[in-house]
This record gives C-alpha cells, sequence and structure tokens, in this order.
C-alpha cells in the first residue's frame, strides 16, 4: 500500500491539485457557460476539460510511473482497465448540471488506487468550502477535524440520497423511479444532490445515513468517496449485497448500522 510517508505525499498532491482546479471552478462558477452534450443531460463544459488536463499535468509531471483515469479523458478514449500499478482516478467537476445551474453542489474527486485498492482519496467543494480527504488506515476529515457516519440505527429515520441517471428512456425511468417511490415509504425523506462523491462524503460526516446510484458515469465518481467513507467507519458495497467494484458504476453506502435493513429494501425494489 505504500508506506505512511509516501501516502502523505500523495494526500498532499492531491490536496493541492484539488486548491487549484477548485479556484478554477469557482472563478468561473456565476459566469455563462460553453455547454456541450455528452448525452441528452449529460453535460460538459470548458472548465470539466481544463481542470482535468491542470490535474494530469501535475500529478503526470509528479508521477510519471503512475496511471490515470479521468472522466473527460475517458469520454474520449473510453475507460482504461484498472490495474494493481499506483492509479489516478479524477473527476474534474462532479455535479456538471449543478456547475452549469449555479447549484452549489460542485466537487473536484481525485482518488488513488493501488493494488485495485482505494487508498487516497480528496473531494474539495470550492463553493461552500468543503475539503475531505481520507488515506486508507488512517482516518477521516473534513477540513482537517476527524469525520465519522452517523450513529442512525432505524431505516425509517434515516436520511436517504439518491440520484435518477442521465438515461432517459422510459424503461429505465419508469425503473428508477419505481424504486425511489418505493424507498419513500422506507425512510424518513430523500435528497438529490446532484453529485455522487458529495453524496458519499455526507455518508462519511454523518449528514446523510445511506446514499446508493446505479448507472453513474464511472469509477471517477466513487473513487474518492470509498475511501472517505470506510475511513469514517461507514459502508460501501454493491447494491446486490456484493463486494463493491468501483468499475461497475453500481454503488450503495450506509453507516455501520443500517447496511443490512437497507440491502433488504434495494432487493425487495429488484436491484
Amino acid at each position: 500500500m505504500g508506506d505512511c510517508d509516501e501516502l502523505s505525499g500523495f494526500l498532499s498532491s492531491a490536496v493541492e491539485v484539488a486548491k487549484r482546479a477548485g479556484e478554477m471552478i469557482a472563478t468561473n462558477f456565476y459566469k455563462e457557460k460553453s455547454v456541450e452534450h455528452k448525452g441528452k443531460v449529460d453535460l460538459v463544459t470548458e472548465t470539466d476539460k481544463a481542470c482535468e488536463e491542470l490535474a494530469f499535468q501535475f500529478l503526470k509531471q509528479k508521477y510519471p510511473e503512475h496511471k490515470f483515469i479521468g472522466e473527460e479523458t475517458s469520454a474520449v478514449h473510453g475507460t482504461d482497465d484498472l490495474t494493481d500499478a499506483p492509479t489516478w482516478i479524477i473527476d474534474p467537476v462532479d455535479g456538471t448540471t449543478n456547475f452549469v445551474h449555479r447549484f452549489p453542489f460542485v466537487c473536484i474527486s481525485i482518488g488513488l488506487t493501488i493494488g485495485k485498492v482505494p487508498t487516497v482519496g480528496v473531494v474539495y467543494n470550492p463553493i461552500i468550502g468543503e475539503l475531505f480527504t481520507a488515506i486508507r488506515g488512517r482516518g477521516a476529515f473534513l477540513n482537517g477535524s476527524p469525520i465519522s457516519s452517523s450513529s442512525q440505527t432505524e431505516l425509517g429515520s434515516a436520511l436517504l440520497a439518491a440520484e435518477i441517471g442521465t438515461k432517459r428512456d422510459k424503461e429505465t425511468v419508469d425503473i428508477t423511479t419505481n424504486r425511489i417511490n418505493g424507498l419513500l415509504f422506507k425512510v424518513r425523506s430523500l435528497r438529490m444532490s446532484g453529485s455522487c462523491a458529495l453524496n458519499l462524503c455526507g455518508v462519511a460526516c454523518g449528514r446523510l445515513d445511506i446514499t446508493y446510484e446505479l448507472g453513474f458515469g464511472g469509477p471517477w465518481d466513487v473513487a474518492a468517496g470509498v475511501v472517505i467513507i470506510q475511513e469514517a467507519g461507514g459502508c460501501v458495497f454493491d447494491p446486490s449485497g456484493d463486494e463493491v467494484n468501483i468499475m461497475s458504476q453500481r454503488i450503495a453506502a450506509s453507516n455501520g448500522y443500517l447496511k443490512e435493513e437497507f440491502l433488504d429494501e434495494l432487493k425487495a425494489s429488484c436491484v
């Protein structure tokens, strides 16, 4: 996994990149954007591309032997297979639709896997000023203070985050909305932030109790959040109950108490 000093160096590099990209996101947040469509509702802006280029150039210069997976690069060339080599997995602007609409749930997500295991995670929302960080085995933090997942033990009192996804064919929308409709009878309430990475961090810091999403963009949405939740005492898993695979575009997460009960409800809703 790398020694402590080495991992600390990786984290410091990721934080520096996140803050540099965050300045770019914040500078352009209230400006008019040049928007392109990757799909019917899947958007990309010049800021997405510029932030990914900034991150890649900085990290490749420091770690030329490492591998890299980025959302915008993958949109053009396809997603590379995840190997055992140290791999930086970056979403330059998670919540691009929010960014376009000036809705302040926007972040850069930077994860580092070693041996395919999420090991370092940084998620930074420069609009709200929240920096989530974690190193595997060394705890999770928000703006430098330790965080932990919630202590909620009752599913009926839990706050759930979910997302509709980017597909708009009738079958997918019907399945998704029917599942959410069923889950609304099992939890206290539902939130949709528009950012998978920030939903995961919300579970990590205890402001959310559960989150799940099927069909998100790729590993860049979750690589950082997975280690942040795990280090905060939460659980990350596939919605089927299997071990999470960050390449699968399926994820669920909860605090340390609600996993099994929530899984039962997910399975009942035909995940």
